[in-house]
């Protein structure tokens, strides 16, 4: 094989793994936003055609998000975005209050003045952001970073990366979530119950910090069940029986 045709197969790859990586990105934030419907087909050419990609960084793309649990594979039938359920939901919910409380409990237990530092910056970031609601045709991406960030400060001195990844997996998760049932979610108060969590925290009182976290999270699950019971609920349409 000639130089050259080394350095072109050696491009071709970092092209078509620069694209998967745009398709990737792109294809995520359509599904966490609620852009897809739930259970659409996640056909190729559909999927090339939407992003302007070829074939095969679709398929890397389409592969990575189903590792990631954010895209359905199914053996002859091909990809799908999931479908919504309250079940899910809930296990999803149980399983973020076991493993935030325990990361959140260890991380105050760890807290040091770098981390109290950081947590009061990203609860600052994130009351000043203000929150975009869908009837105002706003965008409420920023907060959603700030959100992240938020809770990601709180168990930043877990000392477990592998727990860590967990927890943002499971925040992507409940992202979704959120963003499909805001069109006609009641609104509340997050901004007080992110200050008590924070302040819970910062005293040291791993316990109250976990319960508030706990709290907050059953909170979202109670109201999203509220607003999905019934036909004739706004949104109920989207969820599998």
């Amino acid at each position: 094989m000639s130089v050259l045709s080394a350095s072109n197969q050696s491009n071709a790859v970092v092209e078509n793994a620069t694209a998967a990586t745009i398709v990737y990105r792109q294809l995520r934030q359509d599904i966490l936003r609620g852009h897809l419907n739930p259970g659409q087909k996640l056909q190729i050419e559909f999927v090339s055609a939407r992003y302007g990609v070829g074939a095969n960084p679709v398929r890397e793309a389409l592969n990575r998000l189903s590792s990631e649990r954010l895209v359905d594979r199914f053996d002859q039938r091909g990809f799908f975005v999931p479908q919504l359920s309250i079940e899910s939901l809930r296990e999803l919910v149980k399983t973020r209050c076991w493993l935030e409380g325990m990361a959140l409990e260890q991380s105050v237990m760890n807290r040091t003045q770098a981390w109290e530092d950081n947590l009061i910056l990203a609860h600052h970031r994130l009351v000043r952001t203000r929150v975009r609601l869908p009837e105002e045709g706003g965008d409420n991406s920023e907060w959603e970073v700030k959100h992240r960030a938020f809770h990601n400060a709180l168990i930043a001195a877990c000392g477990s990366s592998w727990l860590m990844r967990f927890c943002n997996d499971m925040m992507d998760h409940a992202e979704r979530y959120r963003y499909i049932v805001m069109v006609s979610y009641p609104r509340r108060d997050t901004a007080e119950e992110h200050r008590l969590m924070m302040e819970a925290a910062l005293d040291g009182e791993a316990e109250l910090a976990k319960q508030r976290l706990i709290a907050q999270y059953e909170l979202t699950l109670r109201l999203i069940e509220q607003q999905i019971t019934g036909p004739d609920a706004p949104g109920a349409a989207l969820w599998a029986s």
